[in-house]
């Protein structure tokens, strides 16, 4: 308890001195032009913390303030605490509505053809069935494309996601040719993309960890992380009408699908839920169940659609 307390504390203090306008350069965190032309005193004493670790009290007039715009931004390397997200697809349940992969784009600021989801269709043998195989990004414990980025750009997180920092991307596509799962994908800058995005910046902002629209970067299913945090359902499941997509905390040992909700390993148990390549040992965070026992018949594509692998 008392190491619970102390980091308790350790927080709420670092988030004092972080609205006091912490500095680790300039000694005091106190703005050096205000010595050649003095601001008045505003009476009010505020703490900031020295780069030796000390703390002192000086008046507010002399604290650099971060904007509020700025602590607003999502961090996408921050995780969200005490999870570990993961996902069930049932294959019996996927008609290939794709209402997964229109929601999807919406969330992330999206235009045909990038489609982070795709939905393939399978047949396993000549005498079995053909069947519809939803794919993303699989979030993998051990991902290999973050073992090849040179710059930090892609990281895995303590909450399960494989996350994407497109300030820091430099495009060079190697966690691309990494990724066994084809899961990533390459804004070229087409200009449809460049002006919606530009439309939307202030939306996707808030919205997303991983920014789409960023040209010349890499991009990719990311669990959603920003809806997540808030109890809220990545819209690949909320959206689908047959319910074939769960999501879930694996330390909760629960995952849902908004309707419906199971023991995550009772579930994997019970249906043989696996992982695609698991020989590869990436250990991804998305599971299947079989194609069996069907709600209904499989049909064909309707219409040709445009994606890009």
């Amino acid at each position: 308890m008392k190491n619970e307390n102390e980091d308790s504390n350790r927080r709420k203090f670092l988030k004092l001195g972080l609205l006091a306008g912490t500095a680790t350069v300039t000694g005091l965190g106190i703005k050096k032009s205000l010595f050649a032309n003095p601001a008045e005193d505003t009476g009010t004493m505020v703490k900031v913390v020295t780069a030796d670790g000390e703390v002192k009290e000086v008046d507010s007039s002399m604290v650099a303030h971060p904007s509020e715009e700025k602590l607003s931004q999502f961090n996408p390397r921050t995780a969200v605490p005490g999870k570990k997200f993961v996902m069930v697809i049932d294959l019996a349940r996927c008609a290939n509505a794709r209402k997964c992969i229109e929601g999807c784009q919406s969330m992330h600021g999206m235009l045909a053809p990038v489609e982070y989801i795709k939905v393939k269709r399978m047949q396993d043998s000549e005498l079995g069935a053909p069947y519809w195989f939803p794919t993303m990004c699989y979030q993998c414990d051990n991902p290999p494309c973050t073992k090849v980025c040179p710059v930090d750009a892609t990281f895995k997180r303590q909450d399960g996601i494989v996350g994407v920092d497109s300030d820091r991307c430099i495009g060079c596509k190697f966690c691309m040719a990494a990724c066994p799962y084809s899961a990533r994908s390459f804004n070229f800058g087409r200009p449809e993309q460049v002006a919606f995005s530009e439309a939307h910046h202030a939306d996707q902002d808030k919205c997303c960890a991983t920014k789409s629209g960023t040209e010349g970067t890499v991009s990719k299913c990311d669990f959603c992380p920003e809806s997540s945090a808030k109890g809220v359902l990545p819209s690949c499941v909320s959206d689908c009408p047959n319910g074939t997509i769960f999501f879930g905390d694996e330390l909760e040992d629960a995952v849902t699908n908004g309707e419906e909700t199971f023991r995550l390993t009772e579930l994997l148990k019970k249906r043989a839920g696996y992982r695609q390549f698991e020989e590869l040992g990436t250990k991804p965070r998305v599971y299947y169940l079989p194609p069996v026992e069907r709600q209904f018949p499989f049909e064909e594509a309707t219409e040709v659609h445009n994606t890009q692998e």
